[in-house]
């Protein structure tokens, strides 16, 4: 009897051993898991050395909603304005939660390579982490369909009168601006006003320096970058017309932010009266400008270049003017959104 009751009962010995299993497999996960969060966290620090780099390394790739999924590419032209309205943008990029990046290319160049394009467009429209967004740079226009993303973005620019475009950017080469009065400019120190030069021909103030506009428009064909190209003028006001949103003028810059508002509220909601209210702290004025004499605007506008680039400044002004008139226009000459013009009926068949 004693014997018997020292004999292991099989159940048991079936039960523990169902136990002893489930606490492995149990242990097992537990191991499993915590390696997982291990390997996820390097993987966040990797990724975070590369987006610190300017690369890209997409760990976690967001689903993102309609208004959320938007690039808008802003290929700024020097001496257009673009400071000051680029500022409006990273002051309200907190409060209308987006992303604002800026494009540098090497050696301050306006075109890039083939693979380089490729590269930017995949890595734009791949991250999602810093969707919706804004990218701004001194970069020809460049066509994203041509280089086979579905994704295309919207673009927006500003342009400016040539010749005065023309003359700040010589007098900021030589005094710098008010953004930065300390700053040493390149030319610093040279005293030769731009009638001077241009009486003197030099350099600086040749004519084929206004040839900017076009190009940055046209893009990335090597035509587009040849001084007094007919076709790069075409190409630029097709691809005005046809593949940006809003190109406004330096000269009626608030309008610009205005349409931007109504348009794009997503990013620029609230813009026209914050920029109205710190306009002083975004305006951005080159320092020690003279205005040029009559007859060297003469001479100036006697050019092919500026004839060329001239004729792309108004049309862009004839189409900015066009949007303009579509809106309101309150006391104070600010423009406002006319609301809805527009509605659907005779739909069929019905629900």
């Amino acid at each position: 009897m004693l014997i018997r009751n020292l004999v292991p009962n099989p159940i048991w010995i079936l039960a523990w051993l169902i136990l002893g299993l489930y606490i492995f497999i149990l242990i097992d996960k537990v191991k499993h898991l915590e390696n997982s969060e291990t390997s996820f966290e390097s993987q966040l620090k990797y990724a975070g050395n590369f987006e610190n780099k300017g690369l890209k390394v997409d760990v976690r790739n967001p689903v993102l909603s309609t208004d959320d999924d938007v690039l808008v590419i802003y290929n700024r032209i020097p001496k257009t304005g673009s400071t000051s309205f680029i500022n409006v943008a990273y002051d309200l990029c907190y409060r209308n939660k987006f992303n604002v990046l800026h494009l540098n290319i090497t050696g301050n160049a306006h075109v890039m390579s083939l693979a380089d394009q490729v590269r930017f467009v995949r890595n734009v429209t791949k991250w999602n982490a810093k969707k919706p967004a804004i990218y701004h740079g001194h970069v020809g226009f460049i066509n994203f369909q041509r280089l086979g993303t579905s994704q295309i973005p919207i673009y927006i620019n500003l342009l400016r009168k040539p010749l005065d475009r023309l003359v700040s950017y010589y007098y900021f080469l030589r005094h710098g601006d008010d953004f930065r009065p300390h700053l040493i400019r390149r030319k610093h120190g040279d005293t030769m006003t731009f009638d001077e030069c241009v009486e003197r021909q030099k350099p600086d103030c040749d004519f084929n320096n206004m040839w900017l506009q076009v190009p940055f428009l046209c893009g990335q064909a090597a035509e587009c970058w040849v001084p007094g190209s007919m076709w790069a003028l075409e190409q630029a006001k097709r691809n005005l017309a046809e593949h940006y949103l809003v190109v406004g003028v330096m000269e009626e810059l608030t309008d610009f932010i205005s349409i931007l508002e109504t348009a794009l509220p997503r990013f620029f909601r609230g813009a026209t009266s914050h920029f109205l209210s710190s306009k002083k702290a975004h305006l951005r004025k080159t320092m020690k400008k003279l205005d040029p004499s009559e007859e060297t605007i003469k001479r100036v506008e006697s050019s092919s270049i500026w004839q060329l680039e001239n004729e792309l400044y108004q049309f862009a002004l004839q189409q900015f003017h066009f949007l303009k008139k579509r809106m309101n226009m309150n006391s104070d000459n600010i423009l406002s959104d006319r609301g809805k013009q527009f509605m659907f009926e005779k739909i069929k068949p019905k629900s």
